[in-house]
């Protein structure tokens, strides 16, 4: 049986998650959360996309969201297809990428009057993975690799 199809009941769900029972319970009774079907014991059963929703609860409490606030989020998530949710996604991408490029092209003058000692020490101080964001932008604003 494929994860896709896998249906947990309120305990194993709550596991998975690293929440409480209680606390699946309390969220499918406000409706942040809702079974897929029940057993023939009358056991509420929640699949895999279930658990992909409580990581976005958990991720949305961490930012200081009340549960009516995440709720009115989710519930504007169910509505948006999957087609508008990537071109949001990708439009939001191409935004972010935009404000790169600004800051990126705002600091080209100052590291330009570093002495190259001191540039190479500021270069030192990036972790690699922010190095090699900022050395593709200056590819992709064609003024060649930062150092």
């Amino acid at each position: 049986m494929g994860d896709k199809v896998k249906l947990y009941r309120i305990g194993e769900l709550a596991k998975k998650a690293n929440v409480s029972p209680r606390t699946i319970d309390f969220y499918t009774t406000i409706g942040l959360i809702q079974p897929v079907k029940r057993s023939a014991k009358n056991y509420r059963l929640y699949g895999s996309e279930t658990l992909d929703r409580l990581e976005r609860i958990e991720q949305m409490k961490n930012e200081k969201l009340t549960l009516d606030e995440i709720k009115t989020v989710l519930d504007q998530w169910s509505k948006v297809s999957p087609e508008e949710h990537i071109h949001r996604k990708l439009t939001d991408l191409q935004l972010h990428l935009s404000q790169l490029e600004r800051d990126v092209k705002e600091l080209e003058p100052v590291i330009g009057r570093l002495k190259p000692q001191q540039a190479k020490n500021v270069y030192k101080r990036l972790m690699p993975q922010t190095a090699a964001c900022i050395e593709a932008l200056m590819i992709l604003i064609n003024k060649g690799p930062l150092m």
